[in-house]
């Protein structure tokens, strides 16, 4: 419904004081490429083409290599792209997720040097690498780990806040680490940090389970 209306928009020119800027459909930030329905297509489709680009300038070099070093190349030139900024595609479209699982594939099959028709799990397991989603989702619960720790910028801290510290009384919740989370009315609210973190924090498994 927002890209709907979005699109019925007919905006070119933005004035800014005593200029006219134009309207772009997509802007470059601190590397990550941001389109005008914040739906990261254009950023997926950037990560794609770069970490394609990596892997076949290495197909020709991971012949002569160890597999541990074939590793090691691989996640410095191919997976280090894939985590840079990756908390930003948390609830990104099934579609866009599975483009950049492809391109993990490729890298593990190139450093195993396995065929397209092997299956990937194994090949995962066997490197150690969790998939793409769960890198995205390690990435924002840490990020929520060290908001409630104290070990992050006030801009973070300031959307992650247990209950037992904002209530009085006493809660079964309060108990626990549970993480007060921000009601949110669109899908674009659903992916801010004040909701995404809180809610995949609370998904988590308990530690030590709570002594009846």
């Amino acid at each position: 419904m927002a890209g709907f209306k979005l699109a019925k928009l007919d905006i070119t020119h933005v004035r800014v004081l005593s200029s006219s800027a134009r309207v772009q459909d997509t802007a470059r930030d601190l590397g990550v490429v941001i389109d005008s329905q914040l739906s990261l297509s254009a950023h997926v489709v950037a990560v794609c083409r770069s970490g394609y680009y990596q892997l076949r300038q290495l197909r020709q070099a991971v012949w002569s290599l160890s597999e541990d070093a074939s590793k090691t190349l691989v996640q410095a030139f191919v997976s280090c792209r894939l985590d840079y900024c990756n908390s930003l595609f948390f609830g990104i479209s099934e579609g866009l997720m599975n483009r950049l699982q492809t391109v993990q594939n490729a890298a593990a099959r190139l450093v195993t040097g396995t065929r397209r028709c092997d299956h990937i799990s194994p090949l995962l397991r066997q490197l150690h690498w969790l998939l793409v989603r769960q890198r995205v989702e390690f990435k924002v619960a840490t990020l929520v780990h060290q908001s409630l720790s104290g070990m992050s910028p006030p801009y973070l801290a300031d959307d992650c806040c247990l209950v037992a510290d904002a209530r009085e009384w006493r809660l079964r919740s309060t108990a626990s680490r549970t993480s007060i989370m921000t009601r949110t009315y669109s899908t674009f609210g659903d992916r801010a940090f004040s909701a995404a973190g809180p809610g995949l924090w609370n998904s988590l498994p308990s530690i030590a389970p709570e002594r009846r």
